[in-house]
């Protein structure tokens, strides 16, 4: 193990090294395209462009539930941004988000596509487009929208933060695996005792704020994420996994799960979703 209390920072950082790990390959310091490239178009105004990571799979599971609710103006087309091979970097994705990172949605129904990035504003937006998952009563709205925001906020201390350094780091270092694990329980503590006296994460019914959470703290409690679930001792968040079990159950999240997935078990997998058919 590299001893860590002889490095140093100088005075200015530069990036002279590879940062190392299973995404170092697409690290840079800097934004912008790497290439030219047109992002697909399909046949519905909505066109996703996406992969089945725990954020991109959030808009797919709401998608799939928008059509389950009888919602037909929700179909979409959803494309495969491999990021691994850096295809969130052409000119054109590019173009609908200018961070580079999936998932991005244009929505093609109106005079002038409009873009929308971040998966916390996409569902937003297709709750409201839609009028479906996103309370009008304005306390529900807002605590809907409060676990929404928790969700954008905490999880980057459970992907970036824990996931990195325990799954994915070029090599095992204590201090950054000990200081995320704390923090991951900690939030798994505070969605387990909210969970204690709600249905739902935001109260009794299901919305987007369940949609958002689940793909990341649902799918770790199941089991199904950075092989983390003995480590972090998941089976002491109980409330957690009932609410992760009963969602796990949901038709449309099933189906959501595989869009534009490229891991897992083959019947998992949908690379590309262009019609309801393609999930059948």
């Amino acid at each position: 193990m590299t001893d860590q209390s002889k490095y140093v920072p100088p005075k200015v950082w530069a990036a002279e090294a590879p940062s190392g790990g299973t995404f170092a390959s697409i690290n840079r310091p800097v934004a912008g395209p790497t290439h030219d490239k047109e992002l697909p178009v399909g046949q519905h105004p909505l066109q996703l462009y996406s992969l089945g990571t725990p954020n991109g799979v959030k808009v797919t599971i709401l998608l799939e539930e928008l059509l389950a609710a009888g919602h037909a103006g929700a179909e979409y087309d959803a494309w495969l941004i491999r990021i691994n091979d850096g295809e969130q970097f052409s000119s054109g994705f590019v173009g609908i988000n200018p961070n580079s990172k999936i998932p991005a949605l244009v929505d093609r129904s109106g005079a002038q596509p409009l873009r929308v990035f971040e998966s916390g504003s996409i569902l937003v937006y297709l709750a409201e487009k839609f009028g479906a998952f996103l309370p009008k009563d304005l306390a529900a709205r807002t605590e809907t929208l409060n676990w929404l925001f928790w969700q954008m906020g905490s999880a980057p201390f459970l992907g970036g933060g824990f996931g990195h350094f325990y799954a994915y780091a070029p090599e095992k270092l204590e201090y950054p695996i000990n200081r995320y694990a704390m923090e991951v329980k900690r939030q798994l503590d505070v969605l387990d005792r909210q969970l204690a006296d709600h249905r739902y994460v935001a109260g009794d019914d299901y919305t987007i704020a369940d949609m958002a959470i689940w793909p990341w703290y649902g799918v770790l409690v199941l089991g199904k994420i950075y092989g983390a679930g003995e480590f972090l001792s998941v089976q002491e968040y109980k409330n957690v996994r009932r609410w992760a079990d009963k969602i796990a159950a949901r038709p449309a999240v099933i189906r959501g799960r595989k869009v534009n997935r490229t891991f897992g078990e083959p019947e998992e997998q949908v690379h590309e979703r262009h019609a309801a058919s393609d999930l059948d």
